[in-house]
Protein backbone atom coordinates (compact mmCIF):
# COMPACT_ATOMS: atom_id res chain seq x y z
CA UNK A 1 0.00 0.00 0.00
CA UNK A 2 1.29 3.39 -0.53
CA UNK A 3 2.43 4.68 2.51
CA UNK A 4 0.64 8.06 1.87
CA UNK A 5 -2.89 6.68 2.06
CA UNK A 6 -3.65 7.01 5.54
CA UNK A 7 -2.72 10.42 5.40
CA UNK A 8 -4.78 10.92 2.64
CA UNK A 9 -7.77 9.53 3.95
CA UNK A 10 -7.27 11.96 7.43
CA UNK A 11 -7.16 14.91 4.61
CA UNK A 12 -10.30 13.91 3.27
CA UNK A 13 -12.32 13.89 6.61
CA UNK A 14 -10.62 17.09 7.23
CA UNK A 15 -11.96 18.47 4.05
CA UNK A 16 -15.69 16.84 5.30
CA UNK A 17 -15.37 18.12 8.33
CA UNK A 18 -14.63 21.90 6.89
CA UNK A 19 -17.44 21.44 4.49
CA UNK A 20 -20.76 21.06 6.92
CA UNK A 21 -18.29 24.08 9.08
CA UNK A 22 -18.59 26.17 6.17
CA UNK A 23 -22.11 25.51 5.00
CA UNK A 24 -23.06 25.54 8.96
CA UNK A 25 -21.86 29.33 9.09
CA UNK A 26 -22.88 30.01 5.67
CA UNK A 27 -26.32 28.89 6.31
CA UNK A 28 -26.40 27.50 2.48
CA UNK A 29 -24.60 25.04 0.20
CA UNK A 30 -24.78 21.76 -0.83
CA UNK A 31 -22.58 19.29 1.70
CA UNK A 32 -24.04 16.18 0.17
CA UNK A 33 -22.63 16.16 -3.22
CA UNK A 34 -19.44 18.07 -1.61
CA UNK A 35 -19.11 14.89 1.14
CA UNK A 36 -18.84 11.87 -1.85
CA UNK A 37 -16.08 13.44 -4.00
CA UNK A 38 -13.72 14.47 -1.23
CA UNK A 39 -11.43 11.10 -1.14
CA UNK A 40 -11.03 11.87 -5.36
CA UNK A 41 -10.32 16.04 -4.46
CA UNK A 42 -7.63 14.90 -1.53
CA UNK A 43 -6.10 12.77 -3.55
CA UNK A 44 -5.69 14.60 -6.42
CA UNK A 45 -4.87 17.98 -4.66
CA UNK A 46 -2.48 16.00 -2.35
CA UNK A 47 -0.90 13.38 -4.42
CA UNK A 48 -1.62 14.20 -8.09
CA UNK A 49 -1.94 17.55 -9.28
CA UNK A 50 1.26 19.86 -9.74
CA UNK A 51 0.14 23.01 -8.51
CA UNK A 52 1.55 26.27 -6.44
CA UNK A 53 0.45 27.92 -4.04
CA UNK A 54 2.40 30.74 -4.22
CA UNK A 55 1.87 30.79 -8.12
CA UNK A 56 -1.72 30.31 -8.50
CA UNK A 57 -1.08 31.23 -11.92
CA UNK A 58 1.62 29.43 -12.93
CA UNK A 59 1.47 28.81 -16.75
CA UNK A 60 2.85 24.39 -16.29
CA UNK A 61 0.02 24.08 -13.20
CA UNK A 62 -2.10 21.20 -13.95
CA UNK A 63 -5.82 22.14 -13.87
CA UNK A 64 -8.76 21.00 -12.13
CA UNK A 65 -12.30 21.82 -13.08
CA UNK A 66 -15.34 21.26 -10.74
CA UNK A 67 -17.68 20.97 -13.24
CA UNK A 68 -20.38 19.91 -10.55
CA UNK A 69 -19.84 23.51 -9.23
CA UNK A 70 -22.15 23.12 -6.43
CA UNK A 71 -19.85 20.89 -4.57
CA UNK A 72 -17.20 23.90 -4.42
CA UNK A 73 -16.91 24.28 -0.18
CA UNK A 74 -14.18 20.75 -0.66
CA UNK A 75 -12.02 22.33 -2.98
CA UNK A 76 -11.96 25.74 -0.86
CA UNK A 77 -11.68 23.71 1.85
CA UNK A 78 -8.94 21.46 -0.62
CA UNK A 79 -7.30 25.40 -1.45
CA UNK A 80 -7.17 26.73 1.93
CA UNK A 81 -5.23 23.99 3.20
CA UNK A 82 -2.23 24.01 0.67
CA UNK A 83 -1.89 27.35 1.26
CA UNK A 84 -3.48 28.90 -1.67
CA UNK A 85 -5.79 31.27 1.21
CA UNK A 86 -5.33 32.36 4.73
CA UNK A 87 -7.69 29.44 7.27
CA UNK A 88 -10.02 32.06 7.90
CA UNK A 89 -11.66 32.25 4.52
CA UNK A 90 -13.32 28.94 4.96
CA UNK A 91 -15.56 31.19 7.33
CA UNK A 92 -16.94 33.97 4.82
CA UNK A 93 -18.45 31.04 2.05
CA UNK A 94 -21.19 32.62 0.58
CA UNK A 95 -20.40 35.93 2.00
CA UNK A 96 -21.05 39.13 0.11
CA UNK A 97 -17.73 39.66 -1.88
CA UNK A 98 -15.97 36.84 -0.38
CA UNK A 99 -13.09 34.56 -2.16
CA UNK A 100 -15.72 32.16 -1.61
CA UNK A 101 -18.72 31.87 -3.85
CA UNK A 102 -21.59 29.18 -3.92
CA UNK A 103 -20.07 28.46 -6.96
CA UNK A 104 -16.54 28.44 -7.93
CA UNK A 105 -15.34 31.75 -9.60
CA UNK A 106 -12.23 32.19 -10.99
CA UNK A 107 -11.73 35.57 -10.70
CA UNK A 108 -12.50 35.86 -6.77
CA UNK A 109 -10.92 32.87 -6.15
CA UNK A 110 -6.98 31.89 -6.17
CA UNK A 111 -6.61 28.02 -7.36
CA UNK A 112 -9.58 27.45 -8.90
CA UNK A 113 -9.10 27.02 -12.71
CA UNK A 114 -12.84 27.82 -14.17
CA UNK A 115 -15.87 29.13 -12.97
CA UNK A 116 -18.53 26.46 -13.03
CA UNK A 117 -22.29 25.98 -12.01
CA UNK A 118 -24.03 25.71 -15.22
CA UNK A 119 -23.86 21.88 -15.47
CA UNK A 120 -22.25 19.98 -17.98
CA UNK A 121 -19.73 22.97 -19.22
CA UNK A 122 -16.54 21.58 -17.33
CA UNK A 123 -16.10 19.07 -20.08
CA UNK A 124 -16.04 21.08 -22.72
CA UNK A 125 -13.73 23.82 -21.19
CA UNK A 126 -11.45 21.11 -20.01
CA UNK A 127 -10.98 19.95 -23.61
CA UNK A 128 -10.14 23.27 -24.49
CA UNK A 129 -7.70 23.46 -22.27
CA UNK A 130 -6.20 20.44 -22.91
CA UNK A 131 -5.91 21.35 -26.71
CA UNK A 132 -4.41 24.75 -25.72
CA UNK A 133 -1.63 23.45 -23.72
CA UNK A 134 -0.88 20.72 -26.78
CA UNK A 135 -1.03 23.77 -29.11
CA UNK A 136 1.23 25.83 -26.54
CA UNK A 137 3.61 22.73 -26.44
CA UNK A 138 2.59 23.23 -22.30
CA UNK A 139 2.50 19.31 -20.48
CA UNK A 140 -0.09 19.96 -18.07
CA UNK A 141 -2.46 17.34 -17.59
CA UNK A 142 -6.33 18.43 -17.54
CA UNK A 143 -8.80 17.14 -14.60
CA UNK A 144 -13.03 17.65 -14.65
CA UNK A 145 -14.95 16.20 -11.98
CA UNK A 146 -18.23 15.94 -13.38
CA UNK A 147 -21.75 14.07 -11.37
CA UNK A 148 -23.53 11.64 -12.63
CA UNK A 149 -26.90 12.99 -12.66
CA UNK A 150 -24.66 16.11 -14.50
CA UNK A 151 -23.74 13.56 -17.43
CA UNK A 152 -27.53 13.83 -18.77
CA UNK A 153 -26.51 16.88 -20.36
CA UNK A 154 -26.31 16.99 -23.90
CA UNK A 155 -23.21 19.04 -24.07
CA UNK A 156 -21.27 16.51 -21.84
CA UNK A 157 -21.55 13.82 -25.00
CA UNK A 158 -20.59 16.36 -27.24
CA UNK A 159 -17.53 17.42 -25.63
CA UNK A 160 -16.71 13.48 -25.17
CA UNK A 161 -16.86 12.80 -28.96
CA UNK A 162 -14.90 15.90 -29.77
CA UNK A 163 -12.22 14.62 -27.17
CA UNK A 164 -11.89 11.12 -28.76
CA UNK A 165 -11.97 12.93 -31.99
CA UNK A 166 -9.01 15.43 -31.25
CA UNK A 167 -6.80 12.34 -29.10
CA UNK A 168 -7.27 14.19 -26.16
CA UNK A 169 -4.44 12.53 -24.26
CA UNK A 170 -3.96 14.71 -21.24
CA UNK A 171 -7.81 15.19 -20.21
CA UNK A 172 -9.25 12.91 -17.50
CA UNK A 173 -12.81 13.10 -16.57
CA UNK A 174 -13.89 11.58 -13.20
CA UNK A 175 -17.25 11.07 -12.78
CA UNK A 176 -18.91 10.86 -9.23
CA UNK A 177 -20.92 8.13 -9.68
CA UNK A 178 -23.13 8.32 -6.53
CA UNK A 179 -26.45 7.50 -7.99
CA UNK A 180 -28.55 10.59 -6.85
CA UNK A 181 -28.71 14.15 -8.23
CA UNK A 182 -31.08 16.83 -6.38
CA UNK A 183 -34.79 15.91 -8.05
CA UNK A 184 -34.09 12.42 -6.74
CA UNK A 185 -32.19 8.60 -8.35
CA UNK A 186 -30.28 9.12 -11.67
CA UNK A 187 -31.87 5.77 -12.40
CA UNK A 188 -35.66 7.07 -12.14
CA UNK A 189 -35.18 10.72 -13.74
CA UNK A 190 -32.66 9.50 -16.60
CA UNK A 191 -31.27 6.60 -16.71
CA UNK A 192 -27.11 6.45 -17.43
CA UNK A 193 -25.72 2.78 -16.88
CA UNK A 194 -23.52 1.52 -17.63
CA UNK A 195 -21.63 4.89 -18.18
CA UNK A 196 -18.28 3.40 -18.49
CA UNK A 197 -19.09 1.07 -21.99
CA UNK A 198 -20.98 4.60 -23.70
CA UNK A 199 -17.39 5.74 -23.20
CA UNK A 200 -15.44 3.47 -24.22
CA UNK A 201 -17.58 3.10 -27.61
CA UNK A 202 -16.63 7.02 -28.06
CA UNK A 203 -12.78 5.41 -27.95
CA UNK A 204 -12.08 6.93 -24.63
CA UNK A 205 -9.99 5.07 -22.23
CA UNK A 206 -12.49 3.88 -19.34
CA UNK A 207 -11.94 2.45 -15.56
CA UNK A 208 -14.13 1.93 -13.00
CA UNK A 209 -13.13 2.37 -9.47
CA UNK A 210 -14.41 2.61 -5.92
CA UNK A 211 -14.56 6.16 -5.25
CA UNK A 212 -13.57 6.24 -1.63
CA UNK A 213 -10.53 4.03 -2.20
CA UNK A 214 -7.44 6.24 -2.06
CA UNK A 215 -5.17 3.53 -2.96
CA UNK A 216 -7.09 2.91 -6.42
CA UNK A 217 -7.69 6.80 -7.09
CA UNK A 218 -4.33 6.99 -6.89
CA UNK A 219 -3.56 4.11 -9.28
CA UNK A 220 -6.37 5.20 -12.10
CA UNK A 221 -4.83 8.59 -12.00
CA UNK A 222 -1.33 7.35 -12.71
CA UNK A 223 -2.78 4.67 -15.42
CA UNK A 224 -5.01 7.70 -17.28
CA UNK A 225 -1.84 10.04 -16.96
CA UNK A 226 0.00 6.91 -19.03
CA UNK A 227 -2.51 6.81 -22.01
CA UNK A 228 -1.64 9.79 -24.32
CA UNK A 229 -3.22 8.91 -27.36
CA UNK A 230 -6.80 9.45 -25.97
CA UNK A 231 -8.98 11.46 -23.13
CA UNK A 232 -9.30 8.89 -19.84
CA UNK A 233 -12.60 8.60 -18.44
CA UNK A 234 -12.56 7.49 -14.40
CA UNK A 235 -15.90 6.26 -13.21
CA UNK A 236 -15.65 6.09 -9.69
CA UNK A 237 -18.62 4.52 -7.53
CA UNK A 238 -19.41 6.81 -4.45
CA UNK A 239 -21.93 7.29 -1.55
CA UNK A 240 -23.82 10.62 -1.51
CA UNK A 241 -22.55 12.32 2.22
CA UNK A 242 -20.09 9.59 2.49
CA UNK A 243 -17.97 9.65 6.03
CA UNK A 244 -21.26 10.40 8.38
CA UNK A 245 -23.49 7.93 8.76
CA UNK A 246 -26.79 10.43 8.85
CA UNK A 247 -26.19 12.14 5.97
CA UNK A 248 -25.20 9.01 3.59
CA UNK A 249 -27.71 8.41 0.79
CA UNK A 250 -30.34 11.13 2.04
CA UNK A 251 -30.93 13.10 -0.47
CA UNK A 252 -32.50 15.81 1.43
CA UNK A 253 -28.95 16.54 2.12
CA UNK A 254 -28.45 17.49 -1.51
CA UNK A 255 -28.75 21.21 -0.01
CA UNK A 256 -29.52 21.55 3.15
CA UNK A 257 -27.81 23.41 6.21
CA UNK A 258 -26.28 21.14 9.55
CA UNK A 259 -28.08 22.26 12.75
CA UNK A 260 -25.71 22.89 15.98
CA UNK A 261 -26.64 19.37 16.82
CA UNK A 262 -26.22 17.78 13.58
CA UNK A 263 -22.70 19.59 13.23
CA UNK A 264 -21.02 18.25 16.42
CA UNK A 265 -22.69 14.69 15.61
CA UNK A 266 -21.27 14.84 12.46
CA UNK A 267 -17.60 16.20 13.40
CA UNK A 268 -17.90 13.48 15.87
CA UNK A 269 -18.41 10.76 13.18
CA UNK A 270 -15.30 12.22 11.26
CA UNK A 271 -12.67 12.11 13.92
CA UNK A 272 -12.97 16.17 14.25
CA UNK A 273 -14.52 16.78 16.79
Amino acid sequence: MNENIPDLARIANSLRADVLRMVHVGGDGHPGPALSVADIVATLYFSVLRVDPERPDWPQRDRLILSKGHACPVVYAALVRLGFMPPETLGTLRCLHSMLQGHPDMLKTPGIDMTTGSLGNGLSIGLGMALAGRYSGRDYAVHVIAGDGEMQEGIIWEAVMAAAHHGAGRLTLWIDNNGWQSGGRVAQIAGLEPIGPKLAAFDWHVQEIDGHDHEAILDAAQAAAAIADRPSAIVAHTVKGKGVPFIENDNSWHKRVPTSDELERALVALGEA
